[in-house]
């Protein structure tokens, strides 16, 4: 069930980071939102159930609740209008508890690559607490671009490869998945960085004709 949570998760990112980068309209985002929140909540709901007293399954399905309460918040939001300072204040809660499963995914599950892509989604789930609940909307741009980079390195990849079972919990992979992920991050900022003016190509890109 993990694998078919992180293709759909994939999906939202990607229309997310494209609703931040003005591609998509905002309440049109939030129907997806609603649909993957939902299943985000309803798969680890059945975990629970079925885990007994197996305290792996009960905190990876305590993780999976993280992201379907910010999905369901997000797209009642978008439909409702509501004021983002609530979800991005979620948002760093989420971030932090983030950092914890990281350190649990490292040290007890020893599963080193979903260690850095815990680490990757609580980065971005900062950044969407800086813009969101604090309105730093210099950010916006490169938080897009950051969610747009996850929605393609840390979900949809990582699903796929456990889909097919060529997933490999091992160090070496880890170490290229950190490296990549550093050195995008730090890229994207260059481009998006607060202050510097989009070219016109660019700029056409983001906002749209």
């Amino acid at each position: 069930m993990a694998s078919v949570g992180l293709l759909y998760v994939g999906a939202v990112l990607f229309v997310n980071a494209l609703m931040m980068l003005g591609r998509v309209e905002a309440r049109s985002a939030a129907i997806l939102n609603l649909f993957v929140g939902a299943m985000q909540v309803v798969l680890p709901t059945l975990l629970l159930v079925a885990a007994g007293d197996d305290l792996a399954a009960i905190t990876a399905a305590a993780g999976i609740y993280l992201f379907g309460f910010t999905y369901l918040y997000v797209g009642i939001g978008l439909l409702a209008g509501l004021d983002t300072t609530g979800v991005g204040w979620f948002s760093l809660f989420v971030a932090l508890a983030a950092i914890v499963f990281a350190a649990v995914s490292f040290f007890d599950v020893r599963d080193h690559p979903f260690g850095v892509i815990w680490l990757c989604w609580s980065f971005l789930w900062f950044l969407f607490f800086l813009v969101l609940g604090l309105k730093r909307d210099e950010l916006t741009r490169y938080t897009g671009w950051v969610t747009l980079a996850n929605a393609g390195g840390t979900t949809t990849l990582p699903a796929f490869l456990l889909l097919t079972d060529t997933y490999s919990t091992s160090a070496v992979f880890a170490a290229v998945l950190a490296g990549c992920a550093l050195a995008v991050f730090a890229g994207l900022w260059v481009p998006t960085r607060p202050g510097r003016r989009p070219s016109s190509a660019s700029a056409g890109a983001v906002t749209g004709p």
